[in-house]
Formats: C-alpha cells, sequence, structure tokens
C-alpha cells in the first residue's frame, strides 16, 4: 500500500507523436525528367540513354518448379506450354498482354530476348532455323543454284590470302616445334 501511494503523485505523462504518410523529398530532386509516369533522374544534366530497339520475340524458359504455386500461376505456365518438363521452353511474342502475364510469373521463369544476326526467317526458312540458349535465332540460308556455287568456288580458289589445306599443315607444324 504505502508503494501505491509514493507511485501515484510522480506518474509522468508520455506524449507519443506518430507521422503519417511518407516524406516528401521533392525539394531534393529538382532535376528529374518524367517518362510516360515515371520520374527519372540522371547522374548528369546532359546524359543521354542510347538508343535501344526492343526485340519482337521471348524465349521463355521455367527455372523453378510447378509444384506449391497457386492455381493462377500454374494456369498461366500451362498457357505457356512450360507446364511440363523444366528444360522446355517457349517463344512468346513482345506485346503487352503477355508482358503482364510474364510479370505474374517473374519468379519462375528465365526470359531471353530473341535476336536474328542473319536475319529473320522466313516461309521457306524453316527447317534451317536454330534457336540458341542465349536467345540467338540463326537462319541457315540457301546457298543458291550450283553455277552460283561453281562461281563462288572459283573466286576463293583465286584469293591469295586464301588458308588453304597445305598452307594450315604448315603452320600448325611449326606451332608444334616451337609453341613459345
Amino acid at each position: 500500500m504505502n508503494l501505491f501511494r509514493l507511485l501515484t503523485p510522480l506518474q509522468l505523462s508520455l506524449t507519443v507523436a506518430r507521422t503519417y504518410g511518407k516524406h516528401n523529398k521533392k525539394f531534393l530532386y529538382k532535376d528529374g525528367k518524367k517518362y510516360e509516369g515515371i520520374i527519372y533522374y540522371p547522374r548528369t544534366p546532359d546524359h543521354q540513354d542510347p538508343p535501344v530497339e526492343p526485340a519482337k520475340l521471348f524465349r521463355v524458359q521455367r527455372i523453378k518448379p510447378v509444384k506449391g504455386n497457386p492455381f493462377w500461376e500454374k494456369r498461366i505456365l500451362k498457357d505457356l506450354g512450360l507446364d511440363g518438363k523444366q528444360s522446355d521452353f517457349a517463344v512468346v511474342k513482345n506485346i503487352p498482354e503477355n508482358n503482364a502475364r510474364l510479370w505474374k510469373i517473374k519468379h519462375l521463369i528465365k526470359v531471353t530476348p530473341v535476336t536474328f544476326p542473319y536475319g529473320e526467317p522466313t516461309a521457306n526458312d524453316i527447317k534451317h532455323t536454330i534457336l540458341k540458349e542465349n536467345g540467338e535465332c540463326l537462319v541457315t540460308k540457301d546457298i543458291g543454284p550450283v553455277e552460283m556455287r561453281d562461281a563462288a568456288r572459283d573466286a576463293f580458289d583465286q584469293q591469295a590470302k586464301r588458308m588453304d589445306t597445305e598452307l594450315l599443315r604448315k603452320d600448325s607444324r611449326l606451332k608444334w616445334l616451337n609453341p613459345w
């Protein structure tokens, strides 16, 4: 009882002030450039981004298992054809609808843009097209008729700096005898 009588006159009043919302830092960042609703702050005022040509196609590969994911993610994987083996991949167009679907499952997949270093394939080139893991789509073009091939072979044989079998054999032997 004596303890309570001593504490009552000594009680302290504590006030807690809480701030709501985020800190407004607009006064710190004055040189921002607005791109379609996104404010971008370049490192230097005269910085220009290099021009980027977006890829037309994406190579999408599943890197995580399907099991244990919610049904909506499993449905997206099934629609893309990625619900089978993990080594399978799908080729998807780079359009906003597909990008929104890929964004929902970005933690389950690996997306690689498809590039065409030797030109885009045509309807006749379907048999001679290879899509590599790094996204390069290699198209093997038809050489043409036999006359054109013979002319190309003759032009190659007449070149002074060509690498024929005898030259390669001599060079390899010299490198074998004196490798350093």
